[in-house]
């Protein structure tokens, strides 16, 4: 199993935060001048006019779209990167990227059915069977226990879009998982528990109230669960780009 770097892990929180803003062009501002980046070094990595950035970051474009955030978010951390990592180091050293919760993430380059998904995961639906024909945009793979215990809210789990399946591996019953996705201001399009003990009722009951595909996925271990979504999007890419 391969675990997301702190790179990957922040350009995720960071690319979500921008999508998932009321304000997109003021949260990119805000990411921007944390990373302490001018809009002319940030314009001259994206390989677009200053004035793009600042029509972004000002309101006069309409908000961007997941591609443009994607080359923004790449572009900060490229850069930081060049510049020596310091925000980089700062976020794995103050614990503001919990790495150990988080095991994998992955946006898809085009939508899957939460049924291939589930297919895929060797899944088995404990509810909401008749919502499996919604389309899945990524995926976040997650030690429940350290997710639970470690992660300030789920905001971070993200990446780019809600639109996505919450995969929990380390589940006892399934009830945690499916309580902190209740109470979190957002919510996936599909949980899957991986191999649970016994599934527990009330975490069925709280993903019917959520109207979420809960699934239980037969895999034999979390590195080939992790596996067979990565395998997934390698062809989905694989396909994408012939």
């Amino acid at each position: 199993m391969t675990t997301p770097t702190v790179k990957e892990i922040v350009a995720a929180k960071v690319a979500g935060e921008i999508i998932l803003s009321n304000e997109p062009g003021v949260t990119m501002r805000k990411w921007r001048e944390i990373f302490g980046i001018s809009q002319i070094r940030l314009a001259e990595k994206m390989n677009v006019s200053p004035s793009v950035v600042s029509d972004y970051e000002s309101g006069r474009r309409r908000s961007p779209g997941t591609r443009f955030v994607r080359r923004f978010v790449e572009s900060l951390v490229s850069i930081d990167e060049e510049e020596g990592g310091k925000l980089l180091r700062e976020f794995s050293r103050i614990g503001g990227v919990p790495t150990g919760a988080i095991l994998d993430v992955k946006e898809f380059p085009v939508p899957v059915l939460a049924r291939k998904l589930c297919d895929v995961v060797e899944g088995k639906v404990l509810t909401g069977g008749q919502l499996l024909d919604r389309s899945i945009y990524g995926y976040t793979v997650l030690d429940s226990v350290k997710a639970i215990m470690a992660l300030p809210d789920f905001t971070s789990i993200f990446g780019a879009t809600t639109e996505r399946a919450l995969v929990f591996v380390n589940v006892s019953f399934g009830r945690s998982p499916m309580v902190a996705v209740r109470v979190a201001p957002l919510k996936p399009r599909m949980v899957v528990l991986h191999k649970p003990e016994k599934p527990d009722e009330v975490a069925i009951k709280l993903a019917e109230i959520e109207r979420i595909p809960l699934v239980v996925s037969q895999m034999p271990d979390a590195d080939a669960l992790v596996r067979a979504l990565n395998n997934l999007y390698n062809s989905m890419v694989s396909q994408k780009q012939t």
